[in-house]
């Protein structure tokens, strides 16, 4: 069986644009280059991992919803054993998606394709929602996220609608905002900061 190969950009790429720690919402600044295809490539996973001259592209889905007082609920599960990143195994997290892969490259926009892969694959929405790419997320502080860069779609839902489609996914459900920032140190780290600069109050 063939080696996974993953999209990424070379980290020097992103430092022409700005180099930051944490959550950016000037999402602006950086689109153009993350959808340049003569930027991007498709490496070795396996190499991928251990080079933090490359950051690897991950789509990372926050669904959120809100009753009908305007309180807002977010989606959160804890990554089982069989997920993709052993590094995060029993962490929560708030965030769906997963590495784009060469097998969207034969679609118009690879990551596009990629990111609807990972949701499809992961979860079942059979609400209606609205949909934004609001922010980038980079912890080089972190082993896993010195070769990752984190991407933060945010998708409005009109329902709290949305099942596991993966057994890896635990105690999957949504979670009222103002319980998870009570819970925010069981979080993955790329959760903790969405929470922070999604849900400010």
């Amino acid at each position: 069986m063939s080696e996974e190969h993953v999209l990424v950009i070379e980290t020097q790429e992103l430092a022409r644009v700005g180099l930051f720690h944490g959550f950016r919402d000037d999402v602006a600044s950086y689109l153009p280059l993350l959808h340049d295809p003569s930027k991007l490539r498709f490496l070795p996973r396996s190499q991928m991992e251990q080079d933090p001259t490359f950051k690897q592209l991950i789509p990372y889905v926050v669904l959120t919803w809100r009753n009908d007082a305007g309180e807002p609920s977010v989606f959160v599960y804890t990554r089982g054993s069989g997920q993709g990143e052993k590094r995060l195994h029993s962490k929560r997290s708030l965030g769906i998606g997963g590495h784009i892969s060469s097998e969207d490259d034969d679609a118009t926009d690879p990551y596009e394709r990629g990111m609807r892969r990972e949701l499809d694959e992961e979860v079942i929405i059979t609400s209606p929602y609205r949909q934004a790419c609001v922010g980038l997320i980079n912890d080089d502080a972190s082993e896993v996220g010195r070769v990752h860069l984190g991407i933060v779609h945010r998708f409005d839902l009109e329902r709290p609608d949305v099942r596991p489609r993966e057994s890896d996914l635990l105690e999957a459900g949504f979670m009222p905002v103002t319980r998870a920032k009570q819970l925010a140190e069981e979080f993955e780290t790329w959760s903790r900061f969405c929470l922070d600069h999604l849900f400010p109050s």
